[in-house]
């Protein structure tokens, strides 16, 4: 069946093709009447008619197309909100989003802006998988609008929405502290990014408010894995006091936590408390028992990366996204506080 046009809309309306223009087009300067403006609406629904794209942006001067720019936040399946949270947004907006996934090529990325550019973008995002600086192609132009989503430039003109890290590492350990946990381990991250800089800067915030004393031997630093969890995790319990709760630097290092504190038969609450950070959805829920973490607001940093692409108030500077806390079951009292009570 061939594609119903505007002149089929009119005339099952019963108007000019010209009064059909101005309703889809929203012209508010022209006098549609309510009940003219209605039939006009009813007509576009029975037939199923679809403004052409590529006409309309001609028209309009706007192509409604937006870029999402990411390195390899496409392919990770705990980041994937970033992209459900700006199409999201676009989609609300009357926009598309386009999305492209350069793989941490940066050859690619300028090539893929460009293409971007040259299709009249209306504006671009990009988006990493992990809080990073980034280095902006100069392909962009001054004029095109551009925002950072967990990622941030050393353009001071470039606006940025990253996790708040240090808040995220303050709140796991005050958690704990809430619980009576005064001897609290750290398995930090070993690569020098913002999160590791954040967290660890949050861990001993939260301590000194509480007036704990903090223990360097408490605090080591290994890969960000399940191997570097475990590993971290015999070392840290061998020592004597041994900390009775562990903060991770993430979800997969808490992995590997639960498999040395199993190794040694120490259970989890009842003898040793885990905090991990990311609320890794294939991970944290499924745990034995679920794991008490930090969820990465990327839906909403999603969300905000094309809200703000157009909001000329919006001043350009870092914008810091609190994460949230979501209690499981891998928090408890410490042994000795139990017995007291």
């Amino acid at each position: 069946m061939q594609a119903p046009t505007m002149r089929d809309v009119a005339k099952a309306a019963g108007v000019s093709q010209t009064a059909v223009s101005f309703v889809l087009n929203g012209r508010a300067d022209k006098e549609i009447s309510k009940d003219t403006s209605e039939r006009i609406w009813a007509a576009i629904r029975e037939l199923g008619y679809r403004p052409n794209a590529v006409a309309q942006s001609l028209r309009l001067g706007r192509s409604s197309l937006l870029g999402l720019v990411t390195d390899e936040i496409a392919s990770t399946p705990f980041a994937v909100d970033i992209v459900r949270g700006a199409q999201d947004a676009a989609w609300a907006g009357g926009r598309i989003l386009t999305l492209v996934n350069t793989n941490r090529q940066d050859q690619l990325q300028s090539e893929a802006v460009a293409a971007l550019v040259q299709h009249q973008v209306e504006g671009i995002i990009f988006a990493m998988m992990y809080h990073q600086e980034i280095v902006l192609p100069p392909v962009l132009g001054p004029r095109l609008p551009v925002t950072l989503v967990n990622c941030f430039s050393a353009d001071p003109s470039a606006r940025c929405v990253v996790p708040d890290e240090e808040l995220g590492g303050y709140t796991a350990v005050q958690h704990l502290v809430q619980h009576g946990h005064r001897r609290i381990g750290f398995i930090n991250n070993i690569d020098p990014i913002p999160a590791t800089a954040g967290r660890l800067a949050g861990y001993h915030r939260a301590l000194k408010e509480a007036q704990i004393a903090p223990r360097t031997e408490l605090v080591i630093q290994r890969t960000c894995n399940q191997q570097g969890g475990f590993d971290g995790a015999l070392h840290l319990m061998a020592q004597n006091p041994a900390p009775t709760a562990l903060f991770c630097f993430n979800d997969q290092t808490a992995m590997g936590v639960y498999a040395a504190l199993q190794t040694l038969g120490l259970r989890i609450p009842e003898d040793v408390s885990v905090v991990g950070f990311d609320d890794l959805q294939l991970i944290a829920p499924h745990l034995r028992p679920a794991l008490t973490t930090m969820a990465l607001p990327h839906y909403a940093m999603g969300r905000w990366g094309v809200d703000v692409l157009f909001d000329t108030s919006h001043s350009p500077s870092k914008t810091l996204m609190a994460c949230a806390l979501v209690e499981r079951a891998s928090v408890a009292a410490p042994r000795d506080v139990l017995l007291k009570e």
